[in-house]
């Protein structure tokens, strides 16, 4: 396992739905998705977590349906809805365009400027 980064902030919710847009999960188990997708690298504090996955479900992008858990529990079950699935593929090509700027600012040469 590589060193922990800090999380960016406003990057939360573009991770909790891409986690989401892998299948449905309960809260705990997108959690664990985004840990276990950046390899144990990020450390996302829970109540930061839940905040951010109560706001997006607020704004309707993830609808939750109570399940059971697969330990026998009473679950919320969150899955992408259609505005939570542009919302991904909006919010993924700005990063992709901010990360494309950022990485042309930082090897930028006194020859080019």
């Amino acid at each position: 396992m590589g060193k922990q980064v800090d999380l960016l902030q406003g990057t939360l919710e573009i991770l909790i739905l891409k986690a989401v847009s892998l299948g449905p999960l309960h809260g705990y188990g997108i959690l664990l998705r985004i840990q276990q997708i950046s390899g144990g690298r990020l450390e996302i504090p829970q109540g930061s977590f839940y905040i951010a996955l109560y706001r997006i479900e607020h704004k309707g992008w993830i609808k939750g349906e109570w399940g059971e858990s697969e330990n026998n529990r009473k679950a919320k079950f969150y899955q992408l809805t259609p505005a939570g699935s542009r919302q991904l593929k909006s919010e993924a090509e700005k990063w992709s365009q901010m990360t494309d700027v950022v990485n042309a600012i930082l090897s930028a040469t006194p020859e080019q400027i």
